[in-house]
């Protein structure tokens, strides 16, 4: 029985590594499909949402279980209500790629992206899949200096979120309000999932140390210790 109950704990890992790496592919698909205007990429991308939402849910319904059947303690209690966490954050994710894709279906057969700023929003789309391909490998490795490196790679996310904005801003604009919404919204959906992919590690060191991330070194020793 207690070989049963840790195999469905790894399985919870599985469907939360399956989910990362899910999103990840997500949001570089919506990412070439915006700045080519894919119709058919992206309405794929949209589709496919829903994959990453059974799993949740599946994950969702298989942990629950296991809380009610075993009743776990200390670090099994911390798996399963981790896991938790991260499935939502995961699912998360997959919506902002969703969002993403939907930007480039409602601006199709154009782009959404002024070609000024492809370059820009072509780094954050591949800057947010490194960074849930990280994630992914955290959740996989349990590795907590890894995972505390996540929210310093996601500094360059900020920096890039910021010179969207300093674009946007500038005298020269010359593309009009709709299109400056659709890239303040573009910019705003990088971030978030860059966010959730850091959210993910950090419930990742919790997971492993029982401490809060935010109170740890990269080197995953306690501050102040």
């Amino acid at each position: 029985m207690r070989d049963a109950y840790h195999e469905e704990l790894d399985s919870i890992g599985d469907g939360l590594v399956d989910m990362a790496r899910l999103v990840g592919s997500a949001i570089g698909r919506a990412t070439t499909a915006i700045l080519d205007a894919d119709l058919k990429l992206a309405e794929s991308v949209i589709a496919a949402d829903e994959k990453v939402d059974d799993l949740q849910r599946d994950l969702e319904g298989r942990a629950i279980a296991l809380l009610a059947r075993q009743q776990p303690v200390a670090t099994d209690l911390r798996i399963v209500v981790t896991s938790l966490r991260m499935s939502a954050d995961l699912e998360r994710s997959g919506d902002l790629a969703q969002h993403v894709a939907k930007l480039a279906r409602l601006r199709f057969p154009d782009s959404a992206v002024p070609h000024d700023l492809h370059a820009t929003i072509l780094e954050m789309g591949q800057l947010a899949q490194r960074l849930m391909a990280k994630a992914a490998e955290v959740i996989i490795t349990k590795d907590v200096d890894l995972a505390l490196q996540l929210e310093q790679d996601d500094d360059a996310m900020d920096l890039l979120h910021r010179a969207l904005f300093q674009h946007l801003m500038d005298d020269r604009w010359k593309h009009g309000i709709e299109t400056a919404v659709d890239v303040t919204l573009l910019g705003r959906y990088y971030e978030r999932f860059a966010d959730h992919a850091v959210s993910v590690a950090k419930r990742v060191v919790y997971l492993v140390t029982g401490e809060h991330a935010d109170e740890m070194s990269p080197q995953g020793g306690v501050e102040g210790a």
